[in-house]
């Protein structure tokens, strides 16, 4: 909810506030004593009333008094807003691989810790998508459906890890499927796969063609991303020892897949190009969506009016009653 001002040029009237209170200043500056008297001697022991204390309280409420009429005559309304405008927004499901390979040391600090680090970027910089988060090895599971909630999904992606699946491998094809069975029913104009691996399909009982085949049939994009190096071999940990292990990227069928769905085959040899590659993909994808917005407005002046009142009603009683003058 948030506040405006109808006739906000009625602020202008607190400038006249400035010339009251000096006004009011220099007028007890001039007041002379009504009884006059050789010494006050007599009255040096005795306490000043309380009543001393308050003789600028009337002063004050008038003055509280005609800050809130004005801003009660600025006519102040709340607002829940609703208005149509087109936005950019997409649903996507990003399907990462997340086999023992992935912990290669040719993106650092390691191939999946890149891939999340870049992944999360790629997830705030899309603020109006649906993004889902399909993570495999040689079985896959859903680790985020499709949300708008970016921190939640972040976090999750954060907490992925190459020891969360227990059967090992690759399975590209499970990956998909699952990726596809994820988003095939969302009702959208655009539908997006983004599938990052480092391997070949060796797992799994559904082929990555015929899960491409699968994601083509419900119009579903599919961007691959192939993870590593181009020399023959990376440095990997495993178990505290550090080797050296094949890259073993099946390019063929990940340009395949990319193709048969109206995707596109990306390779990642670094960080820097798989940065770059997912703020391509960023620019590709963006769909124009319509969302409505309303505004509707009420009236807040009210409590300031009562408030004004208030003020002049004090300020009245305390001059009749405890700071009433006797002539």
């Amino acid at each position: 909810m948030t506040v405006t001002y109808l006739h906000p040029s009625y602020f202008y009237l607190l400038l006249l506030l400035i010339p009251i209170v000096a006004w009011y200043i220099w007028k007890n500056g001039k007041t002379s004593p009504s009884l006059r008297m050789s010494t006050t001697e007599t009255f040096k022991g005795i306490k000043k009333s309380y009543k001393v204390y308050l003789l600028h309280l009337p002063f004050v409420f008038r003055i509280l008094a005609l800050i809130a009429l004005v801003f009660a005559l600025a006519r102040p309304q709340s607002s829940d807003n609703l208005s149509n405008k087109n936005v950019e927004g997409i649903n996507i499901v990003m399907t990462m691989d997340i086999s023992e390979s992935m912990r290669a040391e040719d993106l650092k600090p390691t191939r999946l810790e890149a891939a999340k680090k870049i992944g999360a970027e790629f997830i705030m910089n899309r603020p109006n998508d649906n993004i889902g988060l399909v993570v495999f090895a040689g079985e896959s599971f859903t680790q985020s459906p499709l949300t708008t909630d970016k921190t939640a999904l972040v976090s999750l992606l954060n907490n992925v890890s190459d020891d969360m699946v227990e059967d090992k491998g690759t399975a590209i094809g499970l990956g998909i499927a699952n990726a596809v069975n994820r988003i095939k029913d969302v009702d959208a104009p655009s539908k997006v796969i983004i599938l990052l691996t480092d391997g070949s399909n060796n797992r799994g009982e559904i082929d990555p063609l015929t899960a491409a085949d699968l994601a083509a049939t419900y119009k579903i994009k599919v961007y691959t991303i192939g993870v590593g190096t181009n020399a023959q071999q990376a440095p990997i940990r495993i178990n505290g020892q550090r080797m050296m292990v094949s890259v073993d990227i099946d390019e063929n069928t990940l340009r395949t897949i990319a193709q048969k769905t109206g995707g596109r085959y990306y390779r990642a040899t670094n960080n820097e190009s798989l940065k770059s590659i997912y703020q391509e993909i960023d620019q590709l994808e963006k769909t124009k969506i319509q969302v409505t917005e309303y505004c509707k407005k009420n009236e807040e002046y009210l409590p300031w009016a009562i408030f004004a009142l208030s003020m002049l009603i004090l300020e009245i009683v305390l001059r009749k009653t405890l700071l009433r003058h006797i002539p």
